[in-house]
């Protein structure tokens, strides 16, 4: 082995390439006909039936909610093409050129990370999130109901704490220039802001759900079918 250095990729390069390009990506995709879209809506139904509020209408304030939560969703999804770039970049560097990279794999966690944490709201409002519906499921549909409006007290609580602690450790994170321990040392107050945004993102699709749910249970009043 060498001790040649590979090519190490500028801080404002990374965080720019990742605010940008996910722009880039769905500006020339907007009138894509997406795929599989019968497949889509049988997901859907199968899915309306572990959680009756994923198919409601509700009304302009919750699409409005479920617009932003869903395209926050696309936008972190397509940082995903990042990490199959660099880790490519990273292996022919290393097993062609004997020249590894002091960012690569730095870079992926770190984007991987971020996508987790602000990809919770697109899982909730699809309906992704694990369910253990052992007594939920037996339940009638209005009573389903009225148990998720229930239950969204302890979510709120979990989103807010998320949310509030999260921006106490963005607050400390920036004011001291955090920046990672590794070499490439690239700043570390980002990754928690995307914790904060990510809470924040929650609430927000938690907030449309529990607003749906009020509404479908005020409409299955009286027996009417959801």
């Amino acid at each position: 082995m060498t001790d040649t250095t590979n090519f190490v990729l500028p801080h404002w390069i990374y965080w720019g390439w990742l605010a940008i390009m996910p722009l880039v990506f769905m500006w020339f995709t907007r009138d894509a006909k997406p795929s599989g879209i019968a497949d889509e809506e049988t997901a859907l139904k199968v899915l309306a039936e572990e959680d009756p509020a994923l198919n409601a209408p509700g009304n302009t304030f919750t699409r409005a909610l479920d617009w932003i939560t869903d395209k926050s969703g696309l936008f972190v999804s397509l940082w995903t093409v990042n990490a199959v770039c660099v880790y490519f970049y990273e292996v022919v560097s290393r097993y062609i050129f004997d020249a590894p990279t002091i960012w690569a794999h730095q870079a992926s966690y770190l984007m991987f990370g971020m996508q987790y944490l602000l990809a919770g709201g697109f899982a909730l409002l699809h309906g992704d999130h694990v369910r253990v519906d052992v007594v939920y499921i037996k339940l009638p549909r209005r009573a389903q109901i009225g148990m998720d409006i229930f239950t969204s007290t302890f979510f709120f609580i979990f989103a807010i704490a998320l949310a509030g602690t999260c921006w106490r450790f963005f607050i400390d994170s920036y004011d001291m220039g955090e920046v990672t321990e590794e070499t490439w040392q690239v700043q570390f107050y980002p990754v928690k802001a995307a914790m904060v945004l990510g809470g924040i993102l929650l609430s927000l699709a938690g907030l449309s759900k529990l607003i749906k749910d009020i509404l479908l249970f005020v409409r299955t009043a009286g027996g009417k079918p959801a």
